[in-house]
């Protein structure tokens, strides 16, 4: 069946690039992650805040294995990327952040991160996320990118206050936590909305 409206990317536009290094201020590069992250990645699904809204614990180290290596396929299939965030002073991941559900047919997806409790506090995710959102708008070419919460998630709330991501609605009873269903925020941001003051 033919569609009537054409996609906005092409096929290929994440395929047939190399996932980028990106610089984020503060002493942060952002990098795809490499195996010898393993041991970083178990230890940020073993923080329980972490697991709250992520929903995930890892049982092995070989769980932060395949957590590390799953990502160029997942590229290659242009459906969901990810970064580690390196403090440049010492090399070592402190968080992620990541675009998950990338529709390349609307120029969309959605934002992901976590910090790791030691990085906590100092602006990690917002200087993370900043650093993804400029390359995705301004080299990919994305449209709209999503940031989504439970609404009892304070600490994403203000992130995406920070950044000037809008809420645009409450998705009622959305997710289903540990502790049952939760309502969601949903914030976005458009190419084209600037530099627009944080909240």
């Amino acid at each position: 069946m033919a569609m009537l409206v054409p996609p906005v990317l092409p096929t290929d536009s994440l395929r047939a690039i190399r996932q980028p290094r990106l610089s984020a201020s503060g002493g942060l590069t952002l990098r795809p992650w490499r195996v010898g992250d393993a041991a970083t990645v178990r230890a940020a699904f073993e923080c329980p805040e972490i697991q709250r809204w992520h929903l995930r614990r890892m049982e092995s180290d070989g769980e932060g294995r395949e957590w590390t290596t799953q990502w160029p396929a997942r590229w290659a299939a242009e459906t969901d990327a990810s970064w580690a965030v390196v403090a440049e002073r010492t090399g070592e991941p402190v968080g992620q952040v990541g675009l998950r559900e990338i529709r390349l047919d609307q120029a969309s997806a959605e934002l992901s991160y976590w910090v790791l409790p030691a990085a906590r506090g100092r602006g990690v995710a917002v200087r993370a996320v900043r650093a993804v959102q400029a390359w995705v708008f301004e080299g990919l070419g994305l449209h709209r990118l999503d940031l989504r919460h439970s609404t009892v998630n304070r600490a994403s709330c203000r992130v995406a206050g920070k950044l000037g991501y809008e809420v645009e609605g409450t998705l009622r009873r959305a997710w289903r936590h540990a502790d049952g269903w939760h309502d969601v925020h949903l914030h976005a941001r458009l190419r084209d909305d600037g530099d627009r003051p944080a909240e």
